[in-house]
């Protein structure tokens, strides 16, 4: 079966993992996607999300476009728990937790945010929702989450130290899709596309990199 891990669409704060709702743009952001499904006949049989407002709207989105009820929220899949960072500015980050955050760009280890998470914490708790997804008997399924979630999946499930995940991609834009093939006689996933956003092509502000700090 195959797994489609959906970055939500953009928020409407800039605040470090603040549980705000969509943007106007974020809404064109998922919306492009679901028609993207739509148009390219993409089957999904399901639809999952965090629990976090971004993800849920962003899920509600694609369910009536695609005519899938989708299910309750799950926090197993919601963003790496940033602690102290939270709620804080790009700014007041980079003044107060400047050392940590160059630390961690370094990927000299896993390092858990200070009263946060580490990537494996996320991994821990994510690796065993997914598999219960791939257990579940639908053949496509797709799981809004986040973009510190996803690294941690990626990492784990292609066996990397955690400390690693910065290194793939530079950036996963939102809505980005990352596709998980679930082989279930070997019991492993394998990672079969990356940060795919052909939906946004001829949109550039709708990109990360239009994104005003």
């Amino acid at each position: 079966m195959k797994i489609y891990l959906v970055r939500h669409a953009r928020q409407s704060s800039p605040l470090c993992n603040v549980n705000v709702e969509l943007s106007q743009e974020g809404v064109c952001q998922a919306g492009l996607l679901a028609k993207r499904f739509t148009q390219k006949r993409i089957p999904v049989d399901a639809i999952y999300s965090s629990a976090l407002l971004r993800a849920v709207q962003t899920a509600d989105i694609l369910a009536k476009e695609l005519g899938i009820a989708p299910q309750p929220g799950d926090a197993a899949v919601n963003e790496i728990e940033f602690g102290e960072l939270t709620g804080l500015s790009d700014r007041e980050i980079d003044a107060r937790f400047g050392e940590f955050m160059e630390r961690r760009r370094s990927l000299e280890a896993d390092l858990a945010f200070p009263g946060g998470e580490c990537g494996q914490d996320v991994f821990d708790r994510a690796y065993p929702f997914l598999r219960k997804v791939a257990a579940s008997g639908h053949g496509h399924a797709l799981v809004v989450t986040h973009g510190g979630t996803i690294r941690a999946i990626l990492a784990g499930v292609l066996h990397m130290e955690q400390r690693f995940r910065l290194a793939l991609t530079r950036t996963l834009e939102n809505t980005s899709v990352t596709v998980l093939e679930y082989n279930k006689e070997r019991g492993w996933f394998t990672v079969e596309t990356v940060n795919d956003y052909a939906h946004l092509e001829g949109h550039p502000e709708l990109l990360r990199a239009a994104i005003k700090r």
